[in-house]
């Protein structure tokens, strides 16, 4: 996993240009998400195991997203009315389904976000290449922290790390993203997703 992560961080540097020796600030930080209304980009994720999955998400904000992983994979993962559903690439059309609030994603698909709100952010450090933040629902810290890490001076969210009950962690790293992209909703409707998958 260390080696892993190590691969991640060097995708981070890759990435990054030229260098940015400053902290960014909560408050333009939590500008920046909120101005992120559409988003589509490429993402490499490094799973608990240290296998990879890569593959495309488009974000809708509020409460949207949207994660299609390339073959062998083959997975979805959606989010859309409060809920986020997994889909299983094995054939089986009805998603297990988790109240969207109760993952580290709510956070950052909020209407409004305000990471200087009391006790959200559990930590906010610079490393020289990039700003981290990390953010947990202080009411319930069983239901896991997000680390999220941007590059500068005019922010870029270039990846996050899911850490979970377990203390496992799952990185995604984001490639090629464009914003204030076109994107239907029907790309989030998990009962035509369902519909989809029950007439293959």
């Amino acid at each position: 996993m260390i080696k892993q992560f190590t691969f991640a961080c060097a995708v981070l540097v890759a990435t990054t240009g030229a260098g940015w020796a400053e902290k960014l600030s909560l408050p333009v930080l939590s500008q920046y998400l909120n101005g992120l209304t559409t988003v589509q980009a490429q993402f490499t994720q490094i799973n608990p195991d240290g296998t990879l999955s890569t593959g495309k998400i488009l974000i809708k904000r509020p409460g949207k997203i949207r994660f299609e992983y390339d073959p062998p994979n083959n997975a979805l993962v959606m989010a859309s009315a409060g809920a986020l559903a997994i889909f299983d690439p094995k054939g089986n059309p009805q998603p297990e389904s988790y109240p969207l609030n109760k993952t580290p994603l709510g956070l950052i698909l909020d209407k409004n976000i305000d990471l200087e709100r009391a006790n959200m952010v559990v930590g906010h450090a610079y490393d020289g290449t990039a700003t981290q933040v990390s953010v947990q629902d202080p009411q319930h810290p069983e239901r896991g922290r997000m680390d999220l890490f941007f590059t500068g001076p005019t922010p870029e969210l270039r990846q996050w790390v899911v850490h979970n009950e377990n203390g496992e962690q799952t990185i995604v790293v984001l490639n090629d993203m464009q914003r204030d992209v076109a994107i239907r909703d029907y790309l989030f409707n998990v009962l035509r997703e369902i519909d989809l998958r029950q007439k293959k």
